[in-house]
Order: C-alpha cells, then sequence, then structure tokens
C-alpha cells in the first residue's frame, strides 16, 4: 500500500461508497419502476461511482482482485 489509512483516507472512501450506494439505489427504483431510459443512466452514474472507488483504492495501492469465473 502506498499510503497510510488515515482520517482523510478513510473520509474520502466513505463518500465515495455513499456515492456508489446513492447511485445503487437510484439503479434499483428505476428498474423496480420499470423506466427504461431512466434505468440506463442510472446504470452509468452507478457504473462511474464503481470505477471512482476503484481508481481510488487502485491510487492507494489496494489492490483489488477480481475472483476467476467458471
Amino acid at each position: 500500500m502506498h499510503q497510510p489509512i488515515s482520517d482523510h483516507f478513510l473520509s474520502r472512501y466513505r463518500s465515495l461508497l455513499d456515492a456508489e450506494d446513492l447511485a445503487f439505489d437510484e439503479l434499483e427504483h428505476a428498474c423496480e419502476e420499470g423506466d427504461r431510459a431512466q434505468f440506463d443512466k442510472d446504470m452509468v452514474d452507478w457504473q462511474s461511482a464503481l470505477e471512482h472507488k476503484l481508481a481510488f483504492l487502485q491510487n492507494a495501492g489496494i489492490e483489488v482482485r477480481l475472483p476467476i469465473s467458471s
């Protein structure tokens, strides 16, 4: 890991988690409502939130390994 886990790190990571959670909630709501146009927009927003979170972790030197799919 490149940087120590500090209060600043935890605060930034918490904000990224909150953004991802909010984006997923919006995606879930659009799915439940059957609103395809909103679902497509919310899917992009959720993927963007995930990318930001993963980039933050990578920049901090935290490797996120994906399981091998079978």
